[in-house]
This record gives structure tokens, sequence and C-alpha cells, in this order.
């Protein structure tokens, strides 16, 4: 019974990443998905009766509120810290529940070579995906005081040789309990040393490939465990994570090496007042409806900003009125844009904007020289010509979306303060750039209302 249990755990759970790679079948990606880890868990657990049924009833119906109140309370601009936390969640679980069958298989004196060497995969990289996830976490919610530091290569070099002797020695003397938990320690403070490293630009791809190593964990866990359906959710959840990183990565022409063990140069930004001075051009609503009235063909770009005003809908909107009077609009979305994988897609399709109007990097860019206004919404380092024109910026060498190239540019930002990368942004003080000062979502609404009026 349980083996075939597992066996439709695995066929949903591969139906459920299939559908996830589609936004119009992604909710029931999400579905196939937790159906497949209840059918796993109930079949696991009555199989070996671990625990009581009424304990088993009790642990889901807790599970089951929790999951509502976060469904409920958790809003749109922190869903790229839920997911962090979720993948800390996963390593953390992952590393307790292979130490306590680790440690109970070497009271037994049960331990061979392939159990060892699991064990110490999953201890390393649950450690390091729990901590990492943690600091990212924070990161996102921008705790201060989160950057790396002189002689943190040296430090984390130090971690690693360490891990690396514990890991050893938990393959050649897995009865010495001791060293798995040094393992577990020096691989938390790689996790910590090497997304403290992590500039904010590159947060996304982080977020993606701890997603990766949440999987990879769970993968080397269900060898400890010796659970084949433990084994392919992990591998799914691992290689998905993995293909996301490196497509991120390539979309930004950078190295996972680079992203993971690089961090953003602490010199060479300019600063503000040399970069804007007398040079940016604040406007209005209603002058920015002027410029719409007689566009043809309009290009929004969404950032950061859009998610934290919530402006989504407005956005919609706005689309629409332009729409109606014969405007072409389309969505100019940065592979990076917002705080994690797709970030602005999850945002705009909730919107029920069409996802055939979202253009990805490539698509977008050879099309600003044609286009009479981009709005920017909210966006930032994503639009920063500073990538392209000066070398020793922080953000040097990152593909941006070339919105300087466009007739017009106007910005909806709440003020002149810098993005994530902490550097001033010369778009700002472009000739044709405008500036309309305020609360994303209400500067939306207030042009929809002008064109309205028109």
């Amino acid at each position: 019974v349980v083996d075939a249990a597992y066996l439709v755990a695995a066929v949903l759970f591969v139906l459920g990443l299939k559908s996830l790679a589609r936004p119009r079948t992604a909710s029931r990606g999400n579905l196939l998905g937790a159906s497949a880890m209840f059918v796993a868990v109930m079949a696991t657990l009555l199989d070996r009766a671990i625990v009581d049924v009424r304990v088993l009833l009790s642990g889901l119906v807790v599970g089951a509120a929790i999951g509502v109140v976060m469904a409920l309370r958790v809003r749109m601009t922190a869903m790229p810290q839920l997911v962090a936390l979720f993948n800390g969640f996963g390593g953390g679980a992952s590393v307790l529940v292979a130490l306590a069958s680790f440690v109970e298989m070497v009271d037994l004196g049960q331990v061979d070579s392939r159990l060892s060497v699991s064990a110490v995969l999953t201890a390393l990289i649950g450690a390091v995906t729990l901590t990492g996830s943690v600091v990212a976490f924070a990161k996102l919610q921008e705790v201060g005081g989160l950057r790396g530091f002189p002689g943190l290569a040296a430090v984390r070099a130090v971690a690693a040789i360490v891990a690396v002797i514990a890991a050893v020695m938990v393959v050649a003397r897995p009865e010495d309990v001791g060293w798995l938990w040094a393992l577990v320690v020096s691989g938390a403070v790689l996790g910590v040393l090497g997304t403290l490293a992590i500039g904010g630009a590159d947060m996304p791809v982080v977020i993606a490939l701890l997603n990766s190593c949440s999987g990879v964990a769970a993968s080397t866990a269900g060898f400890v465990l010796d659970n084949p359906l433990l084994i392919i959710a992990g591998s799914l959840v691992g290689a998905s994570g993995l293909i996301l990183t490196q497509i991120m990565c390539r979309s930004m022409n950078r190295s996972l090496v680079n992203v993971v063990f690089g961090s953003l140069p602490t010199g060479g930004a300019p600063d503000a007042d040399d970069v804007y001075g007398d040079r940016v051009t604040a406007t209005s609503a209603e002058e920015v409806a002027m410029l719409l009235e007689v566009a043809e063909r309009v290009v929004i770009v969404p950032g950061y900003g859009l998610a934290v005003a919530q402006a989504q809908h407005a956005v919609r909107d706005l689309m629409r009125t332009l729409g109606n009077q014969g405007t072409e609009v389309t969505f100019g979305i940065h592979p990076v844009a917002g705080r994690m994988p797709g970030h602005m897609n999850v945002l705009l399709a909730e919107a029920e904007i069409d996802y055939e109007l979202l253009l990805d990097m490539d698509q977008v860019n050879p099309t600003f020289p044609q286009t009479d206004v981009t709005i920017v919404i909210g966006a930032n380092d994503v639009v920063n010509p500073s990538a392209r024109t000066d070398p020793d910026s922080p953000i040097a060498g990152m593909p941006i979306l070339d919105v300087d190239g466009s007739r017009t540019v106007v910005v909806i930002k709440r003020s002149l303060s810098p993005g994530f990368a902490g550097i001033p942004n010369p778009l700002f003080a472009n000739e044709g750039t405008l500036l309309l000062f305020g609360d994303g979502k209400d500067a939306v609404l207030d042009i929809v209302a002008a064109l309205l009026a028109g």
C-alpha cells in the first residue's frame, strides 16, 4: 500500500512541476504538489506507526491553520521573504531528520559508508541553506549592517576547511558524533558568510539557488532515511531550482561562481549630488497624461516599488485605458526585478494582465527606440545605465532594460533614494526623463483619472 501511495505522490509531483511551467496552470501545479506531499506524509506516518492518529490529525489542523493565516496575512510585497524562510525551513528540517536517523543508526551499529556520505551531504547542504536563507530574509527585510567585511573571504575559507575536515572524519569515524555537529556548525557559518557577501542586485539569484539547495538537502536526506519518494521530490526541486539559477545568471551575464563568491565593490559609486545636481525634471500626472494621449507605443517597466505600492491593479487600469484609445502597451520585465525570480510576473498575473504582453529583456530592448513613452514604476537598478557605461560601478556589466533609448521616460518614484545596490541612477538626470514623485499606486491612478478627464 505504501509503495502505491509513493507512486501516486511521485506522479503528482511530476505533474505539478509541469503545471508550474505555465502561468495559467501554476495554481493547479501548487495544488498537485501539495496533494503529493500530503499523500507522502500520511502514507509514511501511518505505515510506520510513527505517531498516534490523533496526534497526526492535530498536526494537520495546526499546519493547515498556519498556512491559512500566512496566505491571508502575508502581503505580496513580503513574498520573497516568505520564500526565503520556506527554503530555510526545508534545509533545517532535512538536517534534523537526517541527524536523528544517523545517530540512531550509529547506536545500532548499522552505519556504512553510503549512510555516512549521505549524512555528511545532508548536514552540510542543509545547514548552509538554513542560515543562508535566514540572512537572505534579513537582507530582504533591509536589516541594517548585513554587509560583507574585510577578511570575509579568509574567514569563509577557514570555515570551508573545517567543514572538509569534519566531513572526512564523519565518514572515517562515524561513531564519533561530535564531528557531525562540527560539520553542521561550520556549514551554518558558511551559509551566513556566503550570503553576506552577495549584493542586493543578485538577491533573486540567491533565492533560486537556496531553493535548489533545499531540494538537494531533502534528496540526500532521502538516502539517509532510505526513502525513495523523498529522493525523487528533492531531486525535482533541486534540479528545477538550479536550472532557474543558471537561466538568471545567463540573463545577467554573470557566472554562478561570480555571484556566490563575488561581492559588490564598496568604491567607485559617484555622489548623488554630482549625478543629479539641478538636472532632475519633476512632472505631474496631468502632464504625463498629455504625453500618453498622443503616444502610439508605451512600455511599462515594473520594479520592486510597484510591489511595495501594490500598484498592479492600477497599472492594469492604465493599460486598459491606453488600449481603449488605440495605444499599443507592453511590459518590459527584467529577470531580477523585485526580490525573487518571477516577482513581477506574479504581481501582474494577479492583476489578470495577459502574459503575452510581458516581454523579457531580449524582446523589449530592441523596441525602446520606437517607443514614445516608457513608464518606469518603482524600478531602479535594472534601468540604471551605469551598468552599461561606468566600468567602476558596483553593477557594471549587469544587463539592463535600455529605457533611456525611448523618446520620453517617465519614472514614478517616491524619492531619489538609491535602489538595493545603493548607487545613484543617472537616468533620472537625463534630458528626456521626467520624474513623477509619489506612491506608485496613487500616481498611476492619478494618470488614469487625468486621461479619462481629458
